[in-house]
C-alpha cells in the first residue's frame, strides 16, 4: 500500500496532474488557482507560523479557511465575487484530495460545505463618448509609458477584450493590413476575432514600430518587458480616470475599471431597427419569465473611436 501524500506533494500533483495533464485547464484558470493558493499559503504562514512545506491537511480545516476568506474581504477589500472565486479554487483542490487521501473525508466534507456568499447583481455601467475621449487623452504620450497606456486603453475600448485577453496579446495576434483585426483565445477557449478601426490601427502600427516588430513580443509589455499584471492595468485605469475627471465631471459619478471599458463597444448604429430589436429583446425576456442581467453599451460609429 502506497504512503499517502503530504500537503505540499498533493498541492503540486493537483496542479501538474489534475489541472494540466488531466483537465488541460486554460492558462487563465491555472493562474487564478495559483494566485488563490499563494494568498492562502501566505495567510497560513502569518497565522499558523508554518512555512508552506510544513503545512498538513489538518491545518486547512473549515474554520481556518473561513477565517482566510473573511480576511480577503476585510484586508484585501475583496467583494463577494472575488471571495467566491477563491473558494472555487479551494473546493477544486479538496475534491481532488478526497480521491487521493480518503482518510481525510470528514475534514474535506466540511470544507466543501462552505457556502458561496450571495452578492448583488447591479446593472453594469458604461462610459459615454466624451468620457472615453477624456480618458484616452489622459496618458502623457510624450513618454514611453504614456504611449503604451494610450494604445492599451484605445484597444480595450475599441475591442471589448477582457483584461486577461488584452494583457496576453502578442504582436502576432494583430493584423494591421487590409481587414485589420485582433485575434485571441477568450473565455471558455473560444477564439475571438475583432475588427480594428483605422485610428486604432494607426496607433498600434506606431506602437509596434517603436517596440521593434517581432511576432512573439508581448504587445503591451511592462517596463521590464514582461506581461502586465491585472493589478497593474487596474492601477493605470484608476490613475487615468482620476486625471480625466478634472476635464469630464460626469466621471465623478462613475467607478471606472477595466471591465467597465468593455461596455463601450463601438459599432455602426442601425438606427432604423434599434427600437424594434430592443422591444423584441424585452418581449423575449418577458416570455422567459425571469429577469436577465442587463448590460448597456454606447452605440457609436467606430470611426469616431
Amino acid at each position: 500500500m502506497r504512503e499517502s501524500p503530504d500537503f505540499p506533494a498533493l498541492l503540486q500533483s493537483f496542479f501538474t496532474q489534475r489541472l494540466i495533464a488531466q483537465r488541460k485547464a486554460s492558462p487563465h484558470t491555472i493562474a487564478s488557482y495559483r494566485d488563490t493558493f499563494r494568498l492562502l499559503l501566505r495567510f497560513a504562514q502569518k497565522r499558523l507560523h508554518k512555512s508552506p512545506s510544513q503545512l498538513a491537511m489538518e491545518d486547512l480545516n473549515a474554520p481556518f479557511l473561513g477565517v482566510f476568506l473573511q480576511d480577503l474581504e476585510n484586508h484585501r477589500a475583496n467583494g463577494a465575487r472575488s471571495r467566491n472565486l477563491r473558494l472555487t479554487a479551494v473546493r477544486s483542490f479538496f475534491r481532488y484530495a478526497a480521491l487521493e487521501i480518503p482518510q481525510y473525508s470528514a475534514l474535506i466534507q466540511r470544507v466543501l460545505a462552505i457556502p458561496n456568499k450571495r452578492q448583488p447583481r447591479p446593472l453594469v455601467d458604461f462610459l459615454t463618448r466624451p468620457e472615453i475621449k477624456a480618458l484616452l487623452a489622459a496618458p502623457n504620450r510624450n513618454t514611453w509609458l504614456g504611449r503604451r497606456d494610450h494604445a492599451l486603453l484605445l484597444t480595450a475600448v475599441q475591442t471589448g477584450l477582457r483584461l486577461s485577453e488584452i494583457t496576453t496579446l502578442r504582436q502576432s495576434d494583430i493584423t494591421l493590413r487590409s481587414g485589420a483585426h485582433v485575434r485571441c483565445e477568450g473565455k471558455g477557449r473560444k477564439e475571438r476575432c475583432t475588427p480594428l478601426a483605422k485610428p486604432t490601427v494607426s496607433v498600434l502600427a506606431a506602437w509596434i514600430k517603436e517596440q521593434g516588430k517581432e511576432a512573439s513580443k508581448i504587445l503591451f509589455p511592462s517596463a521590464r518587458g514582461g506581461t502586465l499584471s491585472s493589478d497593474s492595468v487596474q492601477y493605470l485605469v484608476t490613475k487615468y480616470a482620476a486625471v480625466a475627471r478634472k476635464n469630464c465631471p460626469s466621471l465623478l459619478q462613475k467607478r471606472v475599471s477595466p471591465h467597465v471599458l468593455r461596455h463601450y463597444l463601438p459599432f455602426l448604429t442601425m438606427s432604423s431597427d434599434i427600437g424594434q430589436r430592443s422591444a423584441e429583446a424585452d418581449k423575449t425576456e418577458s416570455q422567459r419569465g425571469r429577469t436577465e442581467r442587463t448590460t448597456r453599451h454606447s452605440l457609436v460609429d467606430p470611426r469616431g473611436c
